[in-house]
């Protein structure tokens, strides 16, 4: 993300590691799957390949995934960037964000993770959600020093 002049990052990060934890579960079902099929068809040593190698391409997707997936929040803007060759950013000035919600699941908050949604004033239809962030709490702290840094440069410019 470019910034631009006297903007100045007050958060980034990614969606924590324990937020794909279901992907990796999945995963490791299909891992057990190929080393199943492969000690079927050939029996051990083709199996522990077979699995290793699922297992490995397995934390490279979902290490890739995630780290390319990174929220921003300036006291100007906040932005999402997904995608590594095909690329999607979605970003919003903080003067427009009107509210901001934490949402966690039971087993969201024994990972210590959740959900922040913001409502801006583009209007219901527009989805703005940093997913799967550690601590939501300090994002939802991010955003509210980044709204105040912006009302004082305002009053500051009047």
């Amino acid at each position: 993300m470019d910034l631009e002049p006297n903007e100045h990052v007050i958060f980034e990060g990614h969606p924590s590691w324990r937020a794909i934890l279901g992907f990796y579960l999945k995963g490791l079902v299909l891992v057990v799957v190929a080393a199943g099929i492969a000690y079927a068809a050939a029996g051990t040593g083709p199996a522990v390949g077979a699995g290793a190698v699922v297992l490995v391409i397995l934390l490279v997707v979902g290490y890739v995934k995630r780290l390319f997936t990174t929220y921003t929040i300036t006291n100007d803007r906040l932005h999402i960037r997904r995608g590594i060759v095909a690329r999607a950013e979605q970003q919003t000035t903080i003067n427009r964000v009107q509210n901001v919600n934490t949402n966690q699941s039971v087993l969201q908050r024994m990972l210590v993770i959740g959900d922040v949604d913001f409502d801006t004033a583009a209007g219901d239809d527009y989805d703005f959600r940093f997913a799967g962030v550690a601590k939501p709490h300090d994002v939802v702290e991010a955003v509210h020093r980044a709204q105040r840094e912006a009302d004082a440069t305002a009053a500051s410019e009047r």
